[in-house]
């Protein structure tokens, strides 16, 4: 089990470097398009700050939390953007200090539970460290879409081990999403850490592996990049060539993923 106090002051540091980036953007430049088709960087912040109520409400409110799951699944192809584009339409400043205020309480609320509570959620009920593993991965990934808006290359960091992780652990979730079949094996997953390091999951004897730069993997399953604009990943095994075609860490449907920037050098 991932130790809580370590997760949340990882998620913490990534929530402040996001921030830096938004802090002093001039409010016309929260109307800029990001990656995501039909957000803009408003959109994105907003998509955290309500999402990080929700993990707020479970944390503190689970008879509360399990009302408002209720409501959004009745309409479950659409509720994200909606709570998204309600809250692009607050102004920047108070959006901003929204999002700092709620994630602040977040990290408070969950730094209380017990390490071993199940919190609800849209999913499977998870830990404090997951749930506050899943809220640094959204906030990385959304993070990257809003620094690929502002034309903002981010230095990798440790950080990213948690959102590997999930990569891997998310396999067959991937498989099911895409109503297949997972495989019966172990993956092999080794993945350069940016310090240098190699992050090693599943058997070293597999036959089946996946290998390339630790960010690339988390650009890939939070599918914020297209395989074929990421040159390191590499696949041995038609299993495992498969993964990275539908690997996805975050739950709900099958997203969309970025197309190819017509850059990569399979193109």
């Amino acid at each position: 089990m991932s130790d809580p106090g370590a997760v949340l002051a990882d998620l913490r540091a990534e929530s402040e470097e996001l921030d830096a980036l938004v802090a002093e953007l001039p409010a016309a430049r929260w109307a800029a398009p990001t990656p995501a088709e039909g957000w803009s960087i408003a959109h994105q912040i907003a998509h955290l700050a309500w999402t990080d109520r929700q993990a707020l409400l479970s944390a503190t409110d689970p008879e509360g939390f399990a009302c408002a799951a209720q409501e959004a699944f009745a309409a479950p192809l659409t509720f994200v953007d909606e709570a998204a584009e309600a809250g692009a339409r607050t102004p920047p400043g108070e959006l901003l200090d929204d999002w700092r205020a709620g994630r602040a309480r977040l990290l408070t609320a969950l730094a209380e539970r017990p390490p071993g509570e199940k919190l609800p959620w849209y999913g499977p009920p998870m830990s404090v460290a997951s749930m506050a593993t899943a809220r640094l991965m959204e906030t990385w990934a959304h993070g990257q879409d809003v620094a690929d808006a502002l034309g903002v290359t981010r230095e990798p960091t440790a950080r990213l081990r948690h959102i590997a992780r999930i990569g891997v652990r998310t396999r067959d979730f991937a498989y099911a999403t895409h109503q297949l079949a997972p495989p019966t094996e172990e993956f092999r997953v080794e993945l350069r850490a940016p310090d240098g390091g190699v992050w090693e999951y599943g058997p070293a004897e597999a036959a089946q592996r996946v290998t390339g730069e630790a960010r690339e993997f988390c650009l890939l399953v939070t599918q914020r990049a297209h395989l074929r604009d990421l040159p390191s990943l590499r696949a041995e095994g038609a299993d495992a060539q498969r993964w990275l075609g539908i690997a996805q860490a975050f739950a709900g449907p099958p997203g969309k993923g970025r197309a190819p920037s017509g850059k990569g050098p399979t193109e």
